[in-house]
């Protein structure tokens, strides 16, 4: 997927304007933000806060204690794939208390990432149930944060308890072209399905 860079105006008559959203979810301080702020070619939206005194019992910060700020609405960024065809990205919030927000952000979708770390898997329990739940295609990408220890995404299929189906990819999200890698292998899957279900269907 070659992604070139957006021009101003409007795609000429015959091509045709579409554009395909894809949501990035995961457990907090996951890297959500930093993702959709490596990828897009527009300056991102993001809706963080500073952490306060309030969220000390709320929000877990184990694993992530040097996190100073929080998503509390949505990242927002935009990638032109060709003229006339863009990918919106919309990053989720991760603490609990903002999930009522992601049955809004998901309408629509082609698809969704979910950001894992190996430190905290289970923290990416919730978007891994959600997205089986709605039948949305997603793939789990492991956020390999300096320091950790890498797993073989085969162990961290087992330990996810995923059925065979759902891409898993190793990621560096502060790195563009492995983001790139991450939304191409998402795409693809999630097209394929798309295509699969609309032939078993007719």
């Amino acid at each position: 997927m070659e992604y070139a860079a957006s021009k101003p105006g409007m795609p000429p008559d015959d091509v045709p304007a579409m554009a395909i959203k894809i949501l990035v979810a995961g457990g907090f301080g996951v890297g959500k933000t930093t993702m959709v702020g490596t990828i897009s070619e527009i300056r991102p939206l993001h809706t963080e806060e500073l952490l306060s005194e309030r969220g000390i019992h709320v929000d877990d910060t184990a694993g992530v204690e040097s996190k100073i700020t929080t998503t509390v609405a949505l990242d927002f960024g935009r990638i032109t794939i060709r003229e006339g065809l863009w990918l919106y990205l919309f990053g989720t919030p991760g603490q609990d208390r903002f999930w009522f927000m992601w049955d809004e952000l998901s309408v629509g979708a082609l698809g969704a990432v979910v950001l894992a770390d190996t430190r905290r898997l289970q923290d990416c329990f919730p978007a891994v149930d959600y997205f089986e739940q709605r039948g949305l295609p997603f793939v789990v990408a492991v956020n390999c944060f300096d320091g950790a220890r890498r797993h073989d995404p085969v162990k961290v299929r087992r330990a996810l308890g995923l059925d065979g189906v759902a891409p898993i990819i190793l990621c560096d999200v502060r790195r563009r072209d492995s983001v790139k890698e991450v939304l191409t292998t998402l795409v693809t899957y999630a097209a394929g399905g798309a295509f699969q279900a609309a032939h078993a269907g007719a």
